[in-house]
């Protein structure tokens, strides 16, 4: 057994189908094995004496798992590689995270401004880790520990997009049951509805709210995106549209932004709707 307990032969993450960090994962792995081999150790003394088993090692050399950071700082002291091998640890930081929401966070740090409706959860960018915790946590099949722990990493890794400079125009309207749902309990909820509103009072946010009294609108089919670039050019996929798939053509696009409009122009005003989350927080 290792020093990371029943969990030491899962510290990685596969490499997925036509990662483009593939081949720097591929570069680590050959560095690992050129050093193991350097330093006259096989395998199965190797994993011995990092505390990992047999199978991801051959893995990590075969360059079809990513090493999580402390499997490479293990290796480093173990191989006298004088901080050579964990300094391999920023050549994997993107890798952290799931190629898909690499992808997004990709259109998201391109976006100058984004419109989102959200209609079952609050959206990833609003929410603090302690909420997308709970919510990943819920799915099921369930993630294990350590891929929870990767996806929740990746969603706050995309709140940078707040920090940003010039900041994106970023336009949110949420149904109300997202902000009534107690995921995680109410005191997880009402932390998450203080940074909500501490959100909503962004200057480049504007946050309104969808009554749940309202009759309907054109949000009904579920969750609407639509990411436009400082080029002119834009990006959108809805759950109600198109199979749900991404558009970037004029007319889907036109589309989305039709109903977005609608949605955003039927709900409350931002100040209203601050207004809301701090009744909601009350009745919580």
């Amino acid at each position: 057994m290792g020093a990371d307990g029943e969990g030491a032969d899962e510290a990685g993450w596969d490499v997925e189908p036509g990662d483009e960090i593939a081949p720097v994962v591929e570069a680590v792995g050959r560095q690992v094995k050129l050093r193991r081999e350097a330093a006259g150790m096989r395998v199965p003394e190797f994993g011995e004496a990092i505390g990992y088993g047999e199978d991801l090692i051959r893995k990590v050399e075969r360059g079809v798992r990513i090493p999580r950071p402390e499997f490479l700082d293990k290796v480093d002291e173990v191989l006298g590689a004088g901080g050579l091998v964990s300094a391999m640890k920023k050549d994997l930081e993107k890798a952290r995270y799931p190629k898909k929401v690499r992808e997004l966070a990709k259109l998201e740090a391109r976006a100058v401004e984004l419109q989102l409706y959200s209609n079952h959860n609050l959206h990833g960018l609003l929410q603090t880790e302690e909420y997308a915790r709970a919510l990943l946590g819920v799915r099921r099949p369930a993630y294990l520990p350590d891929e929870l722990e990767r996806m929740v990493a990746a969603r706050m890794a995309r709140k940078s997009i707040f920090g940003r400079s010039p900041a994106p125009d970023l336009s949110f309207v949420q149904e109300e049951v997202t902000l009534r749902r107690p995921i995680g309990g109410t005191m997880l909820l009402r932390r998450q509805l203080e940074h909500l509103l501490e959100v909503a009072k962004l200057p480049c946010v504007q946050f309104q709210v969808m009554p749940t009294c309202h009759e309907g609108h054109p949000g009904m089919s579920g969750l609407i995106e639509v990411l436009k670039f400082g080029d002119g050019s834009a990006a959108g996929r809805s759950d109600g549209a198109f199979n749900g798939r991404p558009v970037s053509d004029p007319r889907p696009l036109r589309i989305l932004e039709l109903r977005y409009g609608i949605i955003r122009a039927q709900a409350l005003t931002p100040e209203e709707s601050r207004a809301f989350i701090e009744q909601v927080l009350g009745e919580t």
